[in-house]
C-alpha cells in the first residue's frame, strides 16, 4: 500500500471548501483548515485497501471492471491502467444510456466495427475521395469515444470512476442497473452513492497516480493468476 507521506507529498489530502463539499462527505475528513477540508488519509488507506480486495475477488471470479476518467488529469492514467488490466474504459464523454441502454450503445460498436472493416478492405480505395472522407470520419468520432469498450459485448459487472461527483450520470446509471460501484470521492461528492468509495484528492493528478498504481500493481497478479487457471482448465 501507498504510505501516508507518499500520499500526502501527492496531494491526496486536500479537499474543497466546506461551502462546496458535500454534508456525508465528513466521515471521511480529518480537519478543515482555512475553511478547507483536509481528507484523513488514513481512511483513504482503509478504503483502498476494501476496494483492491473485492476487485481482486471480482477479477477472480472473471467478472469485467469498466474503468471510467473522463477529467484530464485522469484521462491518460485511467487508459493505461484499464489497457494493462485488459479491461474495457471510456475516458473522452459518457455517452448517457451507456449501461442503461446498452442495446443502443452495442448498435453504435457495430456501426464502427463495419466501418473499420470498410476501410481495410481493398474495396474502400473504389470510393470517392470524398466519401472516403466522410466514412474515415465518422469512425474516427466513434472511436473516440467507444474506443475502450470496442470488444465489450455485454454489461461489465463492476463501474470503476475517478471523480464521482463529475461522473454523476455514469453513478446513477450504475445504480439503475444494480452495479457495484468502485470510485475516488473528494468531499464535493456523495460517498454514499459509490459502494466502496475511495476519499481521496481527485483534482490532483498524482494522487491518481498513486492510487490506480497500487490497483493496477495488486490486480494485475490477480489477471494473470485467473488466465493460468484458465489454462490448466483447458488441457
Amino acid at each position: 500500500m501507498p504510505t501516508l507521506t507518499q500520499l500526502l507529498e501527492a496531494g491526496a489530502h486536500f479537499g474543497h471548501k466546506k461551502e462546496k463539499s458535500f454534508p456525508r462527505a465528513k466521515q471521511f475528513i480529518y480537519t478543515i483548515r482555512d475553511s478547507v477540508y483536509v481528507i484523513n488519509l488514513e481512511k483513504t488507506l482503509e478504503q483502498l485497501e476494501k476496494a483492491i480486495v473485492y476487485l481482486k475477488k471480482e477479477i477472480g471470479a472473471g467478472k469485467t471492471v469498466l474503468f471510467l476518467g473522463t477529467k484530464s488529469q485522469a484521462k491518460e492514467i485511467v487508459k493505461n491502467t484499464a489497457l494493462n488490466l485488459h479491461m474495457p474504459y471510456m475516458v473522452e464523454r459518457w455517452p448517457g444510456g451507456t449501461l442503461t441502454n446498452f442495446e443502443t450503445i452495442r448498435k453504435s460498436l457495430k456501426t464502427l466495427a463495419s466501418l473499420e472493416e470498410q476501410i481495410k478492405s481493398p474495396e474502400f480505395t473504389k470510393f470517392t475521395k470524398k466519401e472516403r472522407k466522410r466514412i474515415e470520419e465518422k469512425a474516427a468520432k466513434l472511436n473516440l469515444i467507444f474506443e475502450g469498450i470496442k470488444d465489450l459485448n455485454n454489461l461489465p459487472d463492476v463501474l470503476f470512476v475517478v471523480d464521482t461527483a463529475k461522473e454523476l450520470v455514469a453513478v446513477k446509471e450504475a445504480q439503475k442497473v444494480n452495479m457495484p460501484i468502485v470510485g475516488i470521492c473528494d468531499t464535493n461528492a456523495n460517498p454514499d452513492l459509490i459502494d466502496i468509495p475511495i476519499p481521496a484528492n481527485d483534482d490532483s493528478q498524482n494522487t491518481i497516480k498513486i492510487i490506480l498504481g497500487k490497483i493496477e500493481e495488486e490486480l494485475k497478479g490477480k489477471k494473470e493468476e485467473k488466465k493460468e487457471e484458465i489454462k490448466e482448465e483447458t488441457k
